[in-house]
């Protein structure tokens, strides 16, 4: 496999040799993503390293990083994914059918009319404004994007400051009912012991099944297939899909790596003059689906936090721990949030490439 080649750039860090730079990347991330996690932000592990990696673009200090290592790491990604789908997803969609169908289109709707909006004032170019808005797992949109016309840079810019102001706001809703970031949080153990066997099976299958979604040409395929792979394993129980902590914070820092790579000093000032909009557009979401939980508790008989955190837009890491630690319908908070990432998935290019054409008709 071919190395994604970062351009070349000027900086003080453009006169340092290469090893000393990946010294500085190995040490920068690994310290942030530490202090992200820390502070229980959600996505730390993939921010930390992607932070370190856009400012050491910028500055001039961009390494090469193996293509065939972003491939594998998304297929790390994709079986982590399939593993937090829950036994009984299919079973509780099918016992409250249009609650879910009511609760996924509406923030799928909500987000994609947000979008259209940002792609029609030419804030972003092309599919980039409706993958950013896309209200599915921060890190597949941002991976998916790139295979549909989106600036994978701008996406993932996006994506993350809509995953830190969902967690935000659904750690200050949780706090108002009760619930405080102490309790939520809970600790990694970061070296389990594990069947070494089971986790050699699970990298082959990561590694064998990405390359081939890349071989294939299927967009967004390197990190997709290993997903259905995962999710027929799981629900046939052929064999267990086991994912140490150490391996995805490696998966994170690797996929982190090479998107930060590839800002450069324009792309942050673009990024940096459009901030105020994005945020506009995250707090109408946030508001918006709001309004949708407001709609479930007259209507269904959904309980406030369960109603809220189901329909919280992002951030399902932090949804799931806030939502564990207090006593809120937690199998119907993570099938609404599932269901909805399955949805946004499949129907992602589609929606993509209508809105973008209708926004430049407009």
């Amino acid at each position: 496999m071919a190395e994604q080649s970062p351009e070349p750039g000027s900086g003080f860090l453009s006169s340092q040799p290469v090893w000393l730079r990946w010294i500085g990347l190995v040490i920068g991330s690994f310290i942030l993503a530490a202090a992200l996690e820390w502070l229980h932000l959600p996505a730390a592990l993939l921010l930390g390293p992607m932070a370190v990696a856009v400012l050491m673009a910028v500055a001039g200090g961009s390494v090469a990083t193996p293509r065939s290592g972003f491939i594998i790491a998304q297929g790390v990604v994709g079986l982590m994914i399939s593993t937090s789908l829950p036994p009984t997803v299919f079973q509780e969609i099918a016992e409250q059918w249009p609650i879910f169908v009511v609760g996924v289109l509406s923030t799928a709707i909500a987000a994609a009319a947000l979008g259209w909006l940002m792609a029609r004032a030419n804030i972003f170019p092309g599919t980039t404004a409706i993958w950013g808005s896309s209200p599915g797992a921060a890190s597949v949109m941002v991976l998916m994007s790139e295979s549909y016309g989106g600036d994978m840079r701008l996406v993932a810019f996006m994506q993350y400051i809509r995953v830190v102001c969902c967690a935000l706001a659904a750690t200050l809703v949780a706090r108002i009912m009760g619930v405080t970031p102490s309790e939520a949080a809970s600790q990694i153990v970061w070296f389990p012991e594990v069947s070494w066997l089971a986790v050699s099976a699970t990298v082959a299958i990561a590694v064998a099944v990405s390359l081939l979604g890349a071989a294939l040409k299927i967009p967004g395929g390197p990190m997709l297939l290993p997903l259905a792979v995962g999710l027929a394993l799981k629900l046939s129980g052929i064999m267990p899909i086991v994912l140490p902590p150490w391996l995805l914070a490696i998966s994170y820092a690797v996929i982190g790596w090479g998107i930060g790579m590839r800002f450069t000093p324009d792309v942050i000032a673009h990024a940096a003059s459009t901030l105020p909009r994005v945020l506009i557009s995250v707090l109408s979401l946030i508001g918006i689906c709001g309004i949708f939980a407001v709609v479930l508790v007259v209507f269904a008989g959904v309980d406030p936090l369960s109603a809220y955190l189901a329909t919280s837009p992002g951030g399902a890491d932090s949804v799931a721990i806030i939502a564990a630690s207090t006593k809120v319908d937690v199998p119907f908070v993570m099938t609404m949030q599932i269901a909805r990432f399955l949805f946004v998935v499949a129907t992602g290019p589609a929606t993509a490439r209508l809105l973008s054409r209708a926004a430049r008709h407009a």
